[in-house]
């Protein structure tokens, strides 16, 4: 059978620099060609897919030693790989690789045999490939005409998850169990009555979508259960740490210990967020993905069948829900810490301020009997000083020759004492009013 002219996936030049003779903006090429770059197959019935995806992290040098090793075993030229799209094409088939931010898909497209149901040609997955990275999505799909005989393959799926529904306006129909195979694979079949053999890759595509984008969507689900277990345990610390706050146990003891446990608990959560903010926001493009290829069959269901959106939604969209609530979660767990925290550190304010004021008033009392105590060692100190300079004068007194045969000394001694003690009372005084005086000047300025 004549196999369908293969996809052309080189950028056409006309658009790298110039438009009606006149320059282009730089990025104009790859806006304008983005509409381009990933193209779906072209399709003519009876032919096979098998699709692959690997989990590759954006590396792009495990696709590209993917790629080398199929062309040098299929002695076919090796693509460009440093576009998103790119394949190999041969006799008996053509295999496309399509990059991905976290992973990349590679579709092996061949006729089928008549006889045996199976793609011709050598399988490009066997004979010492080199997968890029763990598979997460296997698929093979089949496109037959749409005939009785093509209609009892329905039977090899498995009847309790079996949909199918009618799609294209009736030019075709689809077949599901979302079952694996022993090889891993999900199996999907095409019933094609009258499609052309792009509608007929197009609606391939979609499929292969769905499968792929929903297994990718559910990633989450085994994470948001592990961190459910994480987070009812930060919530019951949480609520045992603030009913400590309100009940005051410990005699408010431990205001530093509870800030630590605090902040030390939002850090684990806040790194926990931080660890799985990709994922959650990864599956949750991916089955929005979903949704709109679900939207674009425009099922038709089919009586006693059911449809893959119905499937699915029933399926998925619990997961997602709980993915959803499990992110609500840390967002008000985060909240709360974060008020709890606030609440605490203005505790510790408060009593700061107590121990503070506390320490004010003890320096205050402590101020006041140091100038109790300077007031007694001034006292102290004029009478110490009048009773030396007496005693100097006395001295000086004596020494005056004649002093004796007009006045007894000690009557003038006697009567200089209280002067002596007025100047001296009168020096200090001014003394401290004078460093009372500059003290104030200097608390004022």
């Amino acid at each position: 059978m004549k196999q369908p002219p293969q996809l052309d996936m080189a950028p056409n030049p006309a658009f790298q620099t110039t438009v009606y003779g006149m320059q282009a903006l730089a990025d104009r090429a790859a806006a304008v060609n983005e509409v381009h770059a990933r193209p779906h197959l072209l399709i003519q019935a009876p032919r096979g897919l098998l699709q692959l995806a690997f989990i590759t992290e954006g590396d792009s040098a495990k696709d590209q030693a993917a790629m080398t090793e199929l062309s040098q075993r299929l002695g076919v030229a090796e693509p460009d790989n440093t576009t998103p799209l790119h394949g190999l094409t041969w006799d008996e088939g053509d295999l496309h690789c399509e990059k991905h931010t976290e992973f990349s898909t590679y579709l092996w497209s061949a006729v089928l045999d008549p006889e045996t149901g199976a793609p011709c040609g050598e399988n490009p997955f066997k004979r010492g490939f080199v997968p890029p990275g763990p598979v997460i999505s296997g698929i093979r799909l089949n496109v037959l005409p749409w005939t009785e005989a093509a209609e009892q393959e329905i039977e090899r799926f498995d009847p309790v998850s079996l949909c199918y529904s009618v799609v294209e306006n009736g030019a075709a129909a689809i077949v599901t169990d979302f079952r694996q195979d022993a090889d891993g694979l999900t199996n999907i079949l095409i019933l094609d009555r009258d499609l052309t053999q792009a509608r007929a890759g197009a609606l391939a595509q979609r499929l292969l979508e769905i499968e792929t984008y929903r297994t990718l969507a559910l990633l989450a689900l085994p994470l948001t259960r592990s961190l459910t277990v994480d987070l009812r345990r930060m919530e019951s610390q949480l609520a045992a740490i603030t009913d400590e706050m309100r009940t005051g146990k410990g005699a408010r003891r431990d205001n530093d210990v509870l800030l630590a446990e605090l902040t030390s608990l939002g850090a684990e959560l806040e790194a926990g967020v931080a660890a799985n903010l990709y994922r959650f926001g990864a599956s949750r493009a991916y089955y929005e993905i979903v949704e709109e290829r679900l939207d674009a069959l425009a099922e038709e269901s089919v009586a006693g069948y059911c449809t893959w959106r119905d499937f699915l939604h029933r399926r998925i969209a619990p997961a997602m829900r709980t993915c959803q609530s499990v992110k609500e979660r840390q967002t008000k767990l985060s909240d709360k810490l974060t008020r709890a925290i606030a609440l605490l550190r203005s505790w510790i304010d408060v009593e700061l301020e107590r121990q503070n004021r506390d320490l004010l008033e003890s320096m205050n009392n402590r101020a006041k009997l140091q100038l109790r105590l300077q007031q007694t060692v001034e006292g102290l100190s004029v009478a110490a000083i009048s009773y030396y300079v007496v005693s100097l004068l006395a001295y000086l007194l004596k020494g005056i020759p004649g002093v004796h045969d007009k006045v007894a000394p000690e009557l003038v001694i006697a009567g200089l004492v209280p002067v002596v003690i007025l100047a001296i009372w009168w020096t200090v005084r001014r003394i401290r009013h004078a460093h009372g005086d500059h003290a104030g000047e200097e608390k004022s300025s």
